[in-house]
């Protein structure tokens, strides 16, 4: 297995990740992505040490918490060996205070994650999402405080949108506080949002990608083809709706390519599509998420390869769409793309 830096901190991360959203199964959105328990987690597990996965993520909005205590439960024993990332700020509750990044959600969110992981520290602290209801200076002072604490070791964030990022890390750089290390997103070859602004943003900064979803919502795996019908057993029957969205010609595109550069490569659908993030700038690393394991085998099956340049470039042909503005002229006039190089 490859280790990368967590953008410019001194983390290294494995280039795969373990993603338990599948541990648990409790609860309605964030519990309909598999009920794994803590024996099948266990397994699971193993099968990425071996692989030299070390890293696992989750969150406390995972199945209500179960993801947390399930993970917690599979790890045992061998905390040492791995590295925990979990996120907070998505509501656990109706009341005022479930929700967001306060002072006090925080230092109870950490608590709570503690207590369910069975661990004295994380290793990745991330937000969930922006609380535009807490200022940026409580946010970062509460999450230094834990840092200085020693339960948590990094802090990342997750879903944020340029100015949200950027301005949380010039108030870092302002007071002292820790820099945000990770920017969890969405990107995949059905949906390449993030090169817009938020891949520019993070190689300037020295903020490292960690990526959900790399197989588009679960479209990426094979079984989503031009003319075949879904399968009856996808989730994606329960859950299209809650996933970034794409309109089915552009994923249809993606997929005939590739399935073309299957037939060459003699590798999976799923593999390709993971291994072509891979290649991407800031991208630290892939998570990778798996109900059974053979499902695990086969995505872990994405490195120790590479793409040609020629089959890479016929994936950035299939999946490239004109970018909005102010974002359009840098690829696709000279003049802007003179002064803004690709990375």
């Amino acid at each position: 297995m490859e280790y990368r830096r967590l953008g410019t901190s001194g983390l290294k991360v494995p280039a795969l990740s373990f993603g338990a959203g599948t541990f648990g199964g409790r609860g309605e959105l964030f519990g309909a992505w598999g009920d794994t328990g803590a024996r099948e987690a266990r397994r699971l597990v193993d099968i990425c040490l071996d692989a030299g996965v070390t890293m696992f993520d989750t969150a406390d909005v995972y199945s209500d918490g179960a993801s947390e205590e399930v993970l917690g439960e599979a790890i045992k024993g061998r905390r040492d060996r791995v590295l925990l990332s979990t996120k907070t700020s998505l509501p656990m509750g109706e009341g005022p205070g479930d929700a967001g990044s306060s002072r006090s959600r925080l230092i109870k969110a950490c608590e709570d994650a503690l207590r369910r992981l069975g661990t004295d520290r994380i290793d990745l602290f991330q937000l969930h999402a922006f609380d535009a209801g807490t200022p940026i200076e409580e946010v970062l002072s509460t999450l230094d405080t834990l840092v200085q604490a020693g339960k948590v070791r990094y802090v990342g964030v997750s879903n944020f949108s340029g100015w949200q990022l950027m301005k949380s890390l010039a108030i870092a750089d302002r007071y002292g506080h820790p820099r945000y290390a990770a920017h969890q997103v969405y990107y995949s070859l059905i949906g390449r949002d993030y090169e817009w602004e938020l891949q520019p943003l993070g190689a300037d900064q020295g903020v490292g990608a960690l990526v959900w979803s790399p197989l588009g919502w679960g479209r990426l795996t094979g079984k989503v083809r031009r003319g075949r019908p879904l399968p009856a057993n996808s989730r994606l029957h329960q859950t299209a709706d809650y996933g970034p969205p794409v309109e089915d010609e552009h994923l249809f595109n993606v997929v005939d390519a590739l399935d073309e550069i299957a037939q060459e490569t003699g590798k999976a659908v799923p593999q390709i599509a993971i291994n072509w993030l891979l290649r991407r700038p800031t991208v630290a690393s892939v998570i990778i998420g798996a109900r059974n394991e053979e499902q695990l085998r086969q995505n872990l099956g994405a490195t120790g390869w590479t793409l040609t340049p020629d089959q890479i470039a016929r994936l950035d042909a299939a999946g490239n769409v004109t970018p909005p503005y102010p974002y359009f002229p840098y690829h696709r006039q000279e003049g802007f793309a003179r002064l803004n190089p690709p990375l």
